[in-house]
């Protein structure tokens, strides 16, 4: 999937909004870069970078109060995850899950809050389809349990809420 297809695919859902994109240098890194939209009450983050190695890029959708500017943390998360799916044998894939053994927010390394998410759950993204693969931070039991709060059909990360 090359860039200009994932810039098309959000520009076409968040047709007004102003994005933030961050690059990441070329060493250390698994992706090229990745944006923030600003959606209704939520951050919808993606990666650049996967798609033309993988076929697929990641997304996550983060829970947003009244700040104007993204949380930094899940820049780290796509990227932490990403390099992760650089290094599998096998190819990611939805209902696939990673326990990150720390809080998805890198707590207490980044700007991110303390939580007891520590498990990504992978999920087609509800609006972009099965080329992108949506992150959705759970609680290790939830994961075990093989949970996800599907009361929110965006399935929206809330790291308040444990």
């Amino acid at each position: 999937m090359m860039w200009d297809t994932v810039t098309d695919a959000l520009s076409r859902l968040y047709p007004r909004a102003q994005p933030w994109h961050v690059t990441y240098p070329a060493e250390g890194f698994a992706l090229s870069a990745a944006s923030a939209y600003p959606a209704h009450g939520h951050w919808h983050f993606v990666s650049y970078g996967l798609g033309e190695r993988h076929g697929f890029e990641l997304t996550v959708r983060v829970a947003r109060g009244a700040e104007q500017q993204p949380p930094q943390w899940p820049f780290l998360l796509l990227n932490q995850v990403a390099g992760l799916a650089v290094a599998a044998v096998e190819p990611f894939e939805e209902g696939q899950w990673a326990d990150l053994g720390a809080p998805i927010t890198g707590y207490p390394h980044t700007d991110g809050p303390p939580t007891g998410l520590s498990v990504v759950i992978l999920a087609g993204d509800p609006e972009l389809g099965d080329r992108f693969l949506q992150l959705v931070g759970v609680t290790a039991a939830e994961a075990l349990a093989g949970e996800v709060d599907s009361d929110d059909p965006l399935l929206v990360t809330d790291v308040s809420r444990a």
